[in-house]
């Protein structure tokens, strides 16, 4: 088939890829000429493992190109992804629509024999509606159906997601529409990845409500750590408990400092919007995003009381994206814990093994290091922000000869706290008690006396 995919970013690079890499001929449009010039020559403007390879072989192959002019990759395709960003607006936090609104209004023009056409970001219910207003307005002759297809791509693993995904959701009521996107995704059958066929408004809610429910079972188990630290429990085991229970799972209960990135934090406060606007406010997810929020800073916090404040002291900090495996630093947790830090008067230096040319900008007055010994080198104390792979087996006693104070806050949970302790390390951790149970205050109910 023919397909194009309109914005050439995260979600639309890796979806074309991997598309290509089915079999497809794809074309990626994006308006900015220096991206395309850089995808051109090879170079990849996101950090993603295998995306590079990935891209590479089928631009060899002639499945995958390029392209600044929407017109005529518009024109030859069976079906067009819309893929461009929509962050959240500026004073009111819905999601900002204005990119989708522009691609459609271009796709519109371009429109020459029957084509489906595709919202692969992530957008508010109605959207969807407001698009097919749009394209029927400008050309009214024109013959086309638009379609939800919401992604549910990782970062770090997207193109595992694409290529093996839990489910495939297809919003159309559109004979000729499904039929398109069955044949899109046709290279899956043998994955046996099912495809929900649903109407276009419970697709674009359900990956709204996917992503909502993902952030609140986040931040269920931080607050659940926060409990854990003053009763003496371990969060680990109890995340552990739960999770081998299968009608709740043990992915997403992981407790550390909060949640970030490009999907959960715009997400989240897109649909309490969405569901503000429509006369149903959602309340836990209001409260998902308020504890979130307070969460990060309250992580700072917490490095403070474990150096007895850092005011004059220099802090390291290592990782700086909101999750491993990629560059992304939008609403990372390290944003607030190093404004948190600076604010209370520590010097902050910093290492990330790919996100320090993304986070330079976002850091004003931290101090880059060229790897995690450099970074901790003379520091007063040691905070692991982010658990990437390269952090999780560091030369503990290295550490401890090198930095001025052995204080190690290890917001990811990495290591165990008898070992840092036994390298001489004062160690903290997120939900895991200081002292041994027995040696805590635990307070107890009342008993009922009569």
């Amino acid at each position: 088939m023919n397909i194009t995919m309109v914005g050439s970013g995260y979600v639309g690079l890796v979806s074309g890829a991997c598309l290509a890499d089915f079999g497809h001929r794809v074309v990626c449009v994006d308006s900015n000429r220096d991206r395309i010039d850089a995808l051109k020559a090879g170079r990849i403007p996101i950090y993603e493992p295998e995306l590079d390879a990935l891209v590479a072989e089928n631009v060899r192959q002639g499945r995958l190109s390029f392209v600044v002019d929407l017109e005529a990759a518009v024109a030859e395709a069976d079906a067009v992804f819309i893929a461009v960003g929509t962050p959240s607006r500026r004073g009111d936090g819905f999601a900002d629509l204005s990119y989708v609104h522009q691609a459609a209004r271009s796709i519109a023009r371009a429109l020459t024999r029957f084509t489906v056409v595709v919202t692969k970001s992530t957008v508010p219910v109605g959207t969807g509606d407001e698009v097919e207003r749009i394209i029927r307005e400008i050309r009214p002759d024109a013959a086309f159906a638009v379609v939800s297809n919401p992604e549910f791509l990782r970062e770090g693993a997207a193109i595992s997601d694409f290529k093996r995904p839990d489910r495939i959701v297809v919003g159309t009521e559109d004979a000729r529409a499904e039929a398109v996107m069955r044949e899109v995704y046709r290279p899956l059958y043998l994955n046996a990845a099912p495809i929900l066929v649903t109407s276009r408004r419970t697709a674009e809610l359900t990956k709204y409500a996917a992503n909502a429910f993902l952030a609140a079972k986040i931040t269920f188990i931080n607050e659940i750590a926060d409990l854990c630290e003053q009763v003496g429990a371990d969060v680990q085991q109890v995340a552990r408990g739960m999770g081998l229970d299968n009608r709740i799972g043990g992915k997403f209960l992981h407790a550390g400092p909060g949640y970030g990135g490009s999907c959960f934090p715009k997400d989240t406060l897109a649909l309490v919007k969405t569901a503000q606007d429509a006369g149903t406010p959602l309340r836990l997810v209001e409260t998902v995003v308020a504890v979130n929020d307070q969460r990060k800073r309250g992580m700072a916090r917490k490095v403070i009381r474990a150096c007895g404040g850092v005011r004059g002291k220099t802090i390291a900090v290592l990782g700086l994206t909101f999750k491993p495996n990629t560059d992304d630093m939008r609403d990372a947790p390290a944003l607030a814990i190093v404004a948190g830090l600076q604010d209370a008067g520590a010097q902050v230096r910093a290492y990330d093994p790919e996100g320090m040319d993304q986070a330079r900008p976002l850091l004003p007055g931290v101090d880059f290091a060229q790897d995690a010994y450099a970074c901790a080198a003379g520091a007063d104390a040691l905070v692991i922000v982010t658990e990437w792979n390269a952090f999780r087996a560091l030369d503990l006693a290295r550490l401890r000869a090198t930095m001025r104070a052995p204080i190690l806050v290890d917001l990811r949970n990495v290591y165990r706290p008898e070992e840092a302790r036994q390298h001489g390390f004062s160690y903290s951790s997120v939900g895991r008690a200081e002292a041994p149970a027995s040696d805590r205050e635990i307070v107890l109910p009342l008993r009922a006396v009569g």
